[in-house]
């Protein structure tokens, strides 16, 4: 028996609950999304802020730090819900799910969004604490910002492309 058979007899009790009912699938369905919105919206608002105040002067550059380091829990809590959901939802269709390259390219980008994310906050922890090379973090928070905006892009992209299919 295969790695996928196994999960896929586990999560029977739950595909088989999941699949007669309209309102549970709507309703993880939904979290899913408010996890990805409640997450990636403030994540892409934050990335927008931060390639805008790369142009302005120390003084909001600080501020935005400070609403920067704010940030990132609703992003963590928003990443928190849509996994949740996320394996609530492939449990439902393991074996479809499982075998599926679409979705492990998501899950790729999922980790590279964590990955991203850790960059950013070692990028904004060390400018707030007055780091000596404040170019080259600055930098790096421009580069995490651009490649956020499109790893959320394109776990939304790869998303829509699973239900899709």
């Amino acid at each position: 028996m295969t790695i996928i058979e196994m999960a896929t007899q586990l999560a029977a009790p739950w595909a088989k609950v999941y699949s007669h009912s309209a309102a549970l699938s709507t309703s993880v369905t939904f979290v899913h999304i408010g996890g990805i919105l409640l997450g990636g919206g403030c994540a892409v608002a934050a990335d927008r802020m931060t390639l805008r105040v790369l142009r302005a002067d120390s003084t909001r550059r600080a501020d935005h730090l400070s609403e920067l380091h704010a940030v990132h829990r609703p992003v963590l809590i928003g990443l928190t819900i849509t996994f949740l959901s996320g394996f609530l939802l492939l449990a439902a269709d393991v074996e479809k799910l499982a075998t599926a390259p679409t979705f492990w390219i998501k899950m790729g980008i999922v980790a590279l969004l964590l990955v991203n994310g850790f960059v950013m906050n070692r990028a904004e922890g060390a400018l707030r604490k007055g780091t000596d090379r404040p170019l080259m973090a600055w930098s790096r928070l421009k580069v995490a910002s651009w490649a956020s905006l499109g790893l959320w892009f394109g776990s939304v992209f790869l998303g829509t492309a699973l239900l899709a299919a």
